[in-house]
């Protein structure tokens, strides 16, 4: 598909709020239960792209953001878990897309959620050299489908609301 000025701006800012989202996210401590849950809220942008823009356009989005999160708020470790973990949940939404509704993005962003646990389980497994840290994965798991619900929803609204805007021509 040809790529207008339109469509790139809007891709540009779309990036934009999600590296915001995810550098303000990063700031600021959540008094969870499961040490090193987050939110998510960047993937609000991701989820809605994935079902709005396409999967091309997504992961051009979601690589800027991984990319320019790591260098703004992380460093190369934390770049590694965030490119596993982000991978691992656009692969599952590019699978769910074709068969769920526009009614139904939450479920994608549930699964994309919880893959992104697997992904930074495969991970840690990895940097630290023991499959010991994958008896963390339910725990992660069973947090990721709360919070993938929330930006599910989330998505999913701003779909509805954005479903008139037009980025073509």
């Amino acid at each position: 598909m040809k790529r207008t000025t339109k469509r790139l701006c809007y891709m540009a800012v779309l990036t934009a709020v999600a590296l915001t989202v995810f550098i303000i996210e990063a700031q600021i401590p959540l008094a969870a239960p499961v040490p090193g849950m987050k939110l998510g809220l960047a993937n609000i942008v991701t989820v809605y792209a994935m079902f709005r823009l396409g999967p091309r356009d997504t992961l051009l989005i979601l690589a800027a953001r991984i990319l320019l999160g790591s260098m703004f708020a992380g460093g190369f470790s934390a770049m590694l878990y965030s490119l596993a973990g982000g991978l691992m949940c656009y692969l599952v939404m590019l699978l769910l897309r074709k068969c769920l509704t526009e009614k139904q993005i939450w479920v994608a962003s549930v699964a994309g959620a919880m893959s992104h646990c697997i992904g930074q389980i495969l991970v840690a497994v990895l940097m630290a050299g023991t499959w010991r840290i994958a008896f963390y994965l339910p725990v992660l798991l069973a947090a990721a489908i709360p919070a993938g619900a929330f930006t599910g929803l989330c998505a999913q609204f701003l779909n509805q609301k954005l479903r008139s805007f037009s980025f073509e021509g």
